[in-house]
């Protein structure tokens, strides 16, 4: 992987941003009791080894957010580092945040790639259809 840094980024640590639930965890329940409770979704392991080759991982999500409930005594971000070395994906994951990190690359599957405002209204009055 040889991505095309903007000029100014700092090109030693670039930064992948990926959401947990939905990408890495499988959320079938939704929020269900707060914790980690859905199987690693497939090729998770495999991308993971490749994209830590290139970029340093931050993985974010709601569950870190400070106002959530403890669940068993532990934070979200607590439950969610205990899931990532259960599965055996902590060693490539630098951090676990519940904000959006300044990043070269976003990986979220309720994202949008924008290319211009046209087709993103064009996108948005669709899903009011659905």
């Amino acid at each position: 992987m040889d991505p095309s840094f903007p000029p100014g980024f700092n090109i030693d640590q670039p930064i992948c941003a990926i959401d947990f639930d939905g990408v890495l965890h499988d959320d079938h329940l939704g929020f269900h009791d707060g914790t980690c409770y859905g199987a690693v979704i497939s090729g998770s392991a495999d991308a993971l080894r490749s994209i830590s080759e290139t970029f340093k991982i931050v993985v974010f999500t709601a569950k870190a957010k400070e106002d959530r409930p403890l669940v068993g005594g532990k934070t979200g971000t607590e439950l969610v580092w205990m899931w990532l070395e259960e599965k055996g994906l902590s060693n490539f994951v630098s951090d676990v945040t519940a904000e959006k990190p300044r990043a070269f690359i976003y990986i979220d599957d309720r994202g949008f790639r924008f290319t211009d405002w046209r087709s993103t209204m064009t996108f948005l009055r669709d899903l009011e259809t659905m």
